[in-house]
């Protein structure tokens, strides 16, 4: 999910948006009333709890898709170089740098396409979230959680857009091979992280809380992910 900052009246209405993820949004409150009932059940009522279970089942259900996206895109890291040279080699003779480019992708088995398509999937769960949590009606419950007076409000300590900027920062440190990366993926390794920060300010605190928690999640399967795959090429 992209948080939108205010003002964009096309994700903050229900509007055609709104109403092309209604059925997900539906599904995604149940399962957050459910989950806060779980809290209940347990003694520790607290829909800051449920955000953070219902972000980590998601993040659990969509593992397959994240694992493939990830090894796409370091296998594409890893013919970076070999890229480069074939665009030196072949650069005015487009047709041959095409071709030779397709016989790279078949030789290494990357597939600049297959790390899309995950992210295209998951990509109506994360927006199904974004509109359950901008908004959700949090009912007679109190929606505070540890130092945040309301989930629904800001947070008026500003941890929470701290968080976001610095997970999301990371995230993209670990997505990036820093040494090979091009001045403009250094860049967008700093813009990126700044922008999500500062929109963040604006937002509810459940919902930026869902942000920082698929984050620390992502990392912690990335690194997984990373893991396993090194320790493959090892043996």
């Amino acid at each position: 999910m992209t948080p939108f900052p205010k003002g964009c009246d096309f994700l903050e209405e229900p509007g055609l948006f709104g109403g092309i993820f209604e059925p997900i949004e539906q599904l995604m409150t149940a399962v957050l009333t459910t989950l806060y009932s779980l809290t209940e059940m347990l003694g520790v009522p607290s829909y800051g709890l449920a955000i953070i279970l219902l972000t980590v089942l998601i993040k659990i259900l969509v593992y397959p898709l994240t694992k493939k996206q990830l090894q796409s895109m370091k296998a594409m890291q890893k013919i970076q170089p070999q890229m480069k040279k074939l665009q030196d080699k072949y650069k005015d003779n487009p047709k041959m740098l095409q071709q030779k480019m397709i016989e790279l992708y078949q030789k290494e088995g990357a597939n600049p396409m297959s790390g899309c398509l995950p992210m295209l999937i998951q990509m109506p769960i994360l927006m199904g979230m974004y509109y359950t949590l901008y908004a959700f009606d949090y009912g007679g419950a109190a929606p505070s959680f540890l130092w945040l007076p309301s989930l629904s409000e800001t947070d008026p300590r500003y941890i929470l857009p701290f968080l976001s900027a610095a997970t999301t920062f990371l995230q993209q440190k670990m997505m990036s091979n820093t040494s090979e990366a091009n001045q403009q993926m250094k860049a967008m390794m700093v813009i990126m992280p700044l922008f999500i920060g500062w929109i963040s300010l604006q937002f509810p605190a459940g919902l930026v809380l869902y942000w920082v928690t698929m984050n620390i999640v992502q990392i912690i399967q990335q690194w997984w992910t990373n893991r396993q795959d090194d320790d493959k090429e090892a043996a």
